[in-house]
């Protein structure tokens, strides 16, 4: 495929005036695909300022791009008009600190950090790595504190942190965020899991109804009803706008942003602390853990919901 002349001059124009651009689905902070936010959540981690350009916005530069660098995929990265490479190469060069060195920034911090892995969560792992074939259990924490877990192969340049037996494998700013973190093992009506605890958090407060009927009234809380879809139709929660963990799923909930105040709902209170908890632990600001659940609303609040 040939690049036209007018395309290739809109590119060249973009990387005299620019000095970092990276050509991307989406803007550096709303990424569109998974590879332009891998590159662009270490771009942000090393520089204050850098230009983007979405490509899913101009079919022409997306095409373009590809023949001009002769690099077949999205992300890439420019720098002084010179291709440094996409997604995979601008995260082994911020894990090694070339990327730092690339554009003038201090170094790094290589010390692994000192976290914390339960009896539980110890004996987890090592049963979900027992037939990785030799891959290692490597944890990502954004600058929100969300947080994700995965095998994947050693990286050269990774910093490992040894806590119970357990090998956990970081990038630089990962390694700076996971300092003191507790990782334990949970399990919820909605599957068991990993979950993570920040030093310093605020934790799961606990809200009795009296408050939440408050809260709600004043628009100033958004509840989660956790339980099962056959509890749910015996007692529905009896307010518009309640959010319901089973039909949205972890991770949309997971996305709100950190500052949004979030309660939790159950039966009796228990389900919804451990679901409340997992939210806390990924760096939101408020967690309310409804005590007492929607049995507790039926009593004192709204004898009209069904008790069971």
């Amino acid at each position: 495929m040939s690049l036209d002349s007018a395309t290739r001059a809109r590119i060249e124009t973009l990387l005299k005036d620019h000095q970092v651009v990276l050509f991307m689905k989406g803007t550096r902070f709303q990424p569109q695909c998974g590879f332009s936010a891998a590159a662009a959540n270490v771009l942000n981690e090393v520089l204050p300022e850098y230009h983007t350009v979405d490509v899913l916005a101009d079919p022409e530069l997306r095409e373009g791009i590809k023949v001009f660098g002769n690099w077949p995929t999205i992300p890439q990265l420019y720098v002084g008009g010179e291709l440094v490479g996409g997604a995979d190469i601008v995260r082994a060069m911020y894990a090694s600190g070339e990327l730092h060195a690339l554009f003038g920034a201090a170094a790094p911090d290589r010390t692994p950090p000192e976290i914390i892995i339960t009896d539980a969560a110890a004996a987890a792992i090592r049963a979900g790595v027992a037939d990785a074939g030799g891959l290692a259990l490597h944890l990502e924490i954004g600058p929100d504190h969300s947080a994700g877990f995965q095998l994947a192969p050693a990286g050269e340049h990774d910093i490992v942190a040894v806590a119970n037996g357990i090998e956990v494998h970081f990038d630089p700013g990962s390694a700076q965020r996971a300092r003191g973190i507790k990782i334990d093992w949970v399990e919820t009506m909605q599957g068991a899991g990993l979950s993570l605890s920040f030093p310093g958090a605020g934790g799961v407060k606990p809200m009795e109804v009296a408050e939440l009927q408050r809260r709600l009234n004043a628009r100033s809380i958004t509840l989660v009803d956790v339980r099962p879809a056959p509890a749910r139709a015996i007692a529905p929660f009896p307010a518009a706008g309640v959010r319901i963990l089973e039909e949205e799923g972890y991770d949309a909930l997971a996305a709100l942003p950190k500052d949004t105040a979030l309660a939790f709902i159950c039966h009796h209170g228990n389900s919804s602390r451990a679901i409340a908890e997992r939210f806390a632990a990924h760096g939101f600001d408020e967690v309310y853990n409804v005590e007492g659940g929607i049995d507790a609303w039926s009593v004192q609040i709204d004898p009209s919901v069904p008790r069971y």
